[in-house]
């Protein structure tokens, strides 16, 4: 269908999302089931991968509470700094993740220069990266959490990886359901997670109170003069406790930051460092306990309970991460960077929350394979880290970028922030690169996949409407043209879709020649897709009459927005005098077919792709919500 990919710079302040209708109590609640089930789980493997044989370390007094003290600052200076204090304040009007952020970003730079460009580039890699993590997120949590197991009987070892995959299958047949019944769910199970978390933490602490000497920094810093370069490869360990910090940024828009701060301060932190903290306590107790600190710190008589809560919380983890990909992938679908796929809407009280079948079974499809290839999470843990952490990377190059251009009053203390922020995000990133060959090269694998993928849909569209452009004819002549022998006018209202307003619609021309008719009203219909998420009210519609009861009509959605566009006309009937009768209007669209040329465009390989990828987009009728019998589909074979 002809509808453009180009983004429209227009702004302005859309409406609410939604957030109000639900009090703030039940918002956090929701917010930490959704939102926090990532970074919530990760105390299942973070210190147990911290002493696995790879870094050759020993629980003792020092180690222990070097390790503790990187792990305490990792979380204060990414998560609560960077993401929940900072970066969370660029919302994309509510809506956040790094889709977001870069469009935000793209609109403090030149349009259509090579640094938009480049931000650009950054922003479809991270998202790509972002999908790696999908995958990997909800394999390692839930395999974490069931091979708790063997702490309590060993000779079940055999079966974790078919429980594993059992509850992960039925993870994804809920998504369905949407995230605010699953919300509703999880929420407090969550929460019963975090004060087990806290209470468990505490029991240990008092057995060895001296491990809270691990929030000073200088433990850390004695733990790199003692170990060395060395030292720089337990990094790859300790980002394992912030993942899930940017999926609180891709989720906001699910829930709005207040809830998402209030939990994290109130909640989640504390708990969180508690139980580190007593895994601490009891290892430097019992240092044999190294080899699952998190269930050997859990006193017998609650060990299969806290299996079942912590395989319950694993579940709710890789929630957090899918409801994360959905939102980046209808960003990307708006933004013009992957083909249209069908959007389900979950809840009529807050329109964030969304669910895309296609998204939905591609990650379940990965996931189980990731789970039958790795079969551990000490396996799959070399593997973990390295998209999560270039992820980090690049949002805090595009904060830097926003901070600078928008926030003349912030900046001063936020670009230093950022240099620190840099360096913590370039030692994440290169511990991680260590473990390349162990692992860490399948996710990144992935988001090359992935960004291939995007790149291709994006570059592809823009060949085939050029081609389409060279072919067309102009409208301003071709019209005083036509009217001089007016072919037969019958009763109704015809609208075109067209990408180019100026260019006489394929669709246009295709009628004429073969039903030699022309319609009572013939209106230039043309889609744009905003760099905000939602269109303000008074820019949704603009409607230019060009005679002969010919007109032009603009409809701008924003990125988060899911397009209707009779619901546009219909709403706006009144502007322009003209009133669209659903009842008396034939859309027609033209349905090109791509044809890979080895002499134009991009490498053939690439030309395939995307002909492919547009053979299997989804159709005009469901995604624009146009109904089916109203709509008319005219082929053309175009080359690119």
């Amino acid at each position: 269908m002809g509808i453009s990919s180009n983004n429209d710079s227009s702004s302005g302040h859309a409406a609410g999302h939604g957030h109000r209708k639900t009090g703030l109590p039940a918002l956090v609640v929701g917010a930490i089931g959704v939102v926090f089930g990532d970074i919530g789980t990760s105390p299942l493997y973070t210190l147990k991968e911290a002493f696995s044989p790879h870094f050759g370390l020993v629980g003792n007094h020092d180690t222990v509470l070097g390790i503790l003290s990187l792990v305490f600052w990792a979380l204060m200076i990414v998560v609560t700094m960077k993401y929940v204090t900072i970066i969370m304040r660029a919302d994309n009007e509510g809506e956040g993740g790094i889709m977001a952020l870069m469009t935000l970003a793209q609109r403090t730079l030149s349009k259509g220069g090579r640094s938009a460009y480049v931000v650009g580039i950054l922003g479809i890699f991270g998202a790509s990266l972002f999908f790696g993590d999908g995958v990997i997120t909800p394999a390692i949590s839930v395999l974490g959490a069931v091979e708790g197991l063997e702490v309590a009987a060993p000779g079940l070892h055999r079966f974790i990886v078919p429980i594993t995959l059992v509850i992960l299958i039925t993870l994804f047949v809920a998504q369905r359901f949407g995230t605010a019944k699953v919300g509703i769910v999880f929420g407090p199970i969550t929460v019963l997670w975090f004060i087990a978390l806290a209470l468990i933490g505490i029991y240990n602490i008092i057995e060895a109170p001296e491990v809270l000497k691990a929030l000073n920094p200088m433990w850390g810093v004695r733990f790199f003069i003692s170990h060395g370069t060395h030292s720089v490869l337990i990094l790859g360990v300790v980002v394992l406790a912030v993942t899930g910090g940017e999926a609180l940024y891709a989720d906001m828009g699910h829930f709005g930051p207040r809830p998402i701060r209030y939990a994290w301060y109130t909640m989640v932190l504390p708990c969180l460092m508690l139980n580190y903290l007593g895994q601490g306590a009891f290892v430097l107790g019992h240092p044999a306990a190294v080899k699952n600190p998190f269930f050997e710190a859990v006193p017998p008589w609650a060990l299969y309970p806290m299996i079942v809560l912590a395989t319950m919380a694993a579940v709710i983890a890789s929630q957090a991460v899918i409801t994360g990909a959905y939102s980046v992938a209808r960003q990307a679908m708006q933004l013009g960077y992957i083909p249209r796929m069908q959007i389900k809407h979950t809840s009529h009280e807050t329109i964030g929350q969304i669910y895309v079948p296609y998204i939905n079974w591609v990650l379940a499809i990965a996931v189980i394979t990731v789970v039958l290839a790795f079969r551990s999470s000490t396996a799959l843990a070399t593997a973990y880290g390295i998209s999560v952490s270039a992820t980090m990377l690049i949002d805090t190059l595009l904060l830097a970028l926003v901070a600078r251009a928008l926030w003349p009053r912030w900046r001063k203390w936020v670009l230093p922030l950022c240099v620190v922020f840099f360096v913590v995000d370039v030692g994440f990133v290169i511990a991680n690169g260590a473990k390349f060959f162990d692992g860490a090269w399948f996710p990144l694998v992935l988001g090359l996949v992935v960004f291939t993928l995007l790149r291709t849909w994006r570059r592809g569209r823009e060949l085939l409407h050029e081609e389409v452009r060279k072919e067309g004819i102009q409208l301003d002549s071709f019209l005083p043209g036509l009217m001089l022998a007016p072919p037969v006018r019958v009763p109704g209202t015809a609208i075109f879709m067209t990408a180019d307003q100026g260019v006489v619609p394929h669709a246009l021309l295709h009628n004429l020649k073969h039903n030699k008719v022309l319609h009572e009203r013939n209106v230039f219909l043309t889609v744009k897709t905003l760099t905000v998420p939602h269109a303000p009210a008074g820019k949704r519609l603009l409607i230019e009459p060009i005679g002969d009861d010919f007109y032009r009509v603009l409809i701008r959605f924003g990125f988060m927005e899911t397009p209707d566009v009779p619901l546009a006309l219909m709403r706006s009937c009144d502007q322009g005098g003209v009133y669209f009768d659903p009842m008396d209007t034939t859309y027609f669209a033209s349905r090109e077919t791509v044809v890979a040329s080895r002499h134009r465009g991009m490498p053939i390989w690439r030309d395939k792709l995307f002909a492919f990828m547009h053979r299997n987009a989804a159709p005009a009728t469901g995604f624009f919500r146009i109904p089916g019998n109203r709509l008319v589909e005219l082929g053309a074979q175009v080359e690119i």
